[in-house]
């Protein structure tokens, strides 16, 4: 059987277990590929299908309401096109790219062309800031910057051997213009397949105690291992789904690129600027949205407008990042008849635990093992099987949806798949019927809105300021973004605690951070610590935790709320 049809066969046994999870465990099992490849093997044989070639693959609306539509056809043949041009250009086999795009043609075009080119992608979000880059540059190895025209400048203060290529906008001194790439030939093809191993995504993921991680995806880990991620959701030929994840991030190649078009679906994109919920609900009734993705702090601002303006709401809804309330699940239900469905995955994996179609949600609960994931939960210290434990992955066989490891660093590797399991470092509890529940991070790292952050490198940033000796940052908690970034500092030689010196302290790192990343509350105050003198973050967090749930005062909390001028920084 072709590629194309061992595929297909997976998929289709799921789309026909679409609410039937028993049989979905039951009856699948990955399909295995010597060499594989998501933009030939699938996407260009749906866009032959006449059926489906001349149907959105694609539709991009903007805030003024205008909208574009990309077929199956089309951006096959573009992607083909972009891929003999950047061939032209001297771009090879294995080598590296940082796409940092936003919500536009170019970078799904970009996304297929790479994988036509057996090229390695580095996925970027445009809020990166020079430094950021820099990192990326010289760990990721990337020799090409694909980027837009708004961005271009900051490159020029980051060293490296890389060509840029220009997307919009008037071509910068020594880069490449994109434009060009429309006077290409649609016609490529490597000289051999690509083999199933073979690196296809770099994503960079928060580290607690060192520099960011580089998760290394193949060409089936993060292709095949997404039918994972479109049984969780439900999707289904014709769906036109929409996903609110920014680029850049790993859930949103899950929602945005791979679970939908496995489907042969349409990925629907709304590029707002400033977040409305009533104009999302517009646009969503005008697209006649199916299907709707978005983590929790979305759905919290979905709940406070009026949630009836939408007469047609979506039949499918799923959210991930950290566990809904009892509140916002029951007002969806009530306004829309509809109960959102979690999931759970990391930048590591696709979805390994979720509430899929046809099955009753535990409110709170991430639900169970999506087909194909063999999960247990493991004492974290001991390693035995556990009720309350750190969630695991048995190894015998390897989940398709799992990394190959991370990129060029075997100690880490070894540490995250040592046991016969992959250990993801988050806490669940398993209920009587099989039913997990979140627990925690088994390390520090935390989530604000929908990013995780590591305390490590926003402690790093503060730490470069002169007035502060030392500093731990943990999550405060935030009634819309579920929490953000606190900072507890302790101050350099004999300088007294006051609002200039806060201020200060925030505007510095609101101009070495990215928007996503920033300290939001500073506080000044001695740090605990153990014995051996690491800080611990743990009794800051409970405490922080307990103040807002008891609703104490903190007099001595700067937030950067407080001053109106750093709106201005940065």
């Amino acid at each position: 059987m072709s590629n194309t049809g061992k595929f297909r066969a997976a998929r289709d046994l799921l789309l026909a277990a679409r609410d039937d999870y028993d049989r979905a465990r039951a009856e699948f099992s990955w399909p295995e590929f010597n060499d594989f490849n998501f933009a030939y093997d699938w996407f260009d044989q749906v866009a032959k299908d006449p059926a489906r070639a001349n149907e959105p693959a694609l539709i991009l609306t903007e805030p003024d309401g205008s909208s574009a539509r990309y077929s199956w056809a089309e951006l096959s043949r573009r992607s083909t096109q972009v891929a003999r041009w950047l061939s032209d250009e001297g771009l090879q086999r294995g080598d590296t790219i940082i796409v940092m795009l936003g919500n536009e043609v170019a970078l799904w075009e970009v996304m297929l062309a790479g994988m036509k080119l057996g090229a390695v992608i580095i996925p970027s979000t445009t809020q990166l800031v020079s430094a950021d880059l820099a990192d990326r540059i010289e760990r990721g190895n990337a020799n090409w910057v694909i980027t837009s025209h708004d961005h271009v400048a900051k490159f020029d203060t980051v060293p490296g051997d890389y060509r840029i290529v220009q997307v919009r906008g008037e071509a910068s001194e020594g880069t490449l213009h994109y434009g060009k790439s429309h006077e290409a030939p649609a016609e490529f093809r490597l000289d051999s397949p690509t083999l199933a191993d073979e690196n296809m995504l770099l994503y960079f993921t928060s580290g607690t105690t060192s520099l960011a991680k580089l998760v290394q995806h193949t060409h089936t880990s993060y292709t095949v291992g997404h039918l994972a991620t479109m049984f969780w959701i439900g999707l289904e030929p014709g769906d036109v789904h929409l996903n609110v994840a920014s680029p850049g991030w790993g859930k949103h190649a899950w929602s945005n690129f791979f679970g939908p078009w496995i489907a042969e679906a349409t990925v629907f994109v709304y590029n707002y600027e400033r977040f409305d919920p009533l104009a999302l609900m517009n646009q969503m009734a005008v697209e006649k949205v199916t299907s709707f993705c978005a983590p929790p702090t979305v759905w919290r601002y979905l709940i406070q407008a009026d949630l009836g303006t939408l007469k047609t709401p979506p039949r499918k809804l799923v959210s991930a990042g950290e566990p809904l309330n009892a509140e916002v699940i029951d007002q969806v239900r009530k306004a829309w008849g509809q109960v959102i469905r979690d999931g759970y995955g990391q930048t590591e994996t696709t979805v390994q635990i979720a509430n899929s179609p046809g099955t009753e949600v535990k409110v709170g609960a991430m639900g169970r093992p999506m087909p194909g994931y063999a999960v247990e939960l493991r004492n974290p210290t001991t390693g035995q099987l556990a009720e309350i434990g750190e969630i695991c992955l048995r190894l015998d066989p390897a989940p398709a949806g799992l990394m190959k490891g991370y990129f060029a660093d075997e100690e880490k590797t070894a540490k995250a798949m040592q046991g016969g399991v992959y250990h993801t470092g988050d806490i669940a509890e398993r209920d009587e019927e099989g039913v997990l529940t979140y627990v925690g991070r088994a390390d520090d790292i935390f989530k604000s809105s929908d990013y995780k952050l590591s305390p490590f490198e926003l402690e790093s940033v503060l730490l470069e300021h002169p007035a502060v000796a030392e500093a731990a940052v943990v999550p405060s908690p935030d009634p819309l973004k579920l929490s953000v970034p606190k900072a507890f500092v302790v101050l350099a030689g004999n300088l007294e605690p006051s609002a200039e010196v806060a201020k200060d302290i925030l505007g510095f790192c609101r101009e070495q951070l990215a928007p996503y990343k920033r300290i939001r509350r500073l506080e000044f105050t001695t740090l605990p610590k153990t014995i051996s003198g690491k800080i611990r973050r743990v009794e800051l967090r409970l405490a922080e935790e307990e103040r807002h749930a008891s609703g104490t005062t903190v007099s001595g909390e700067y937030r950067d709320t407080d001053f109106p001028e750093l709106k201005d920084r940065g």
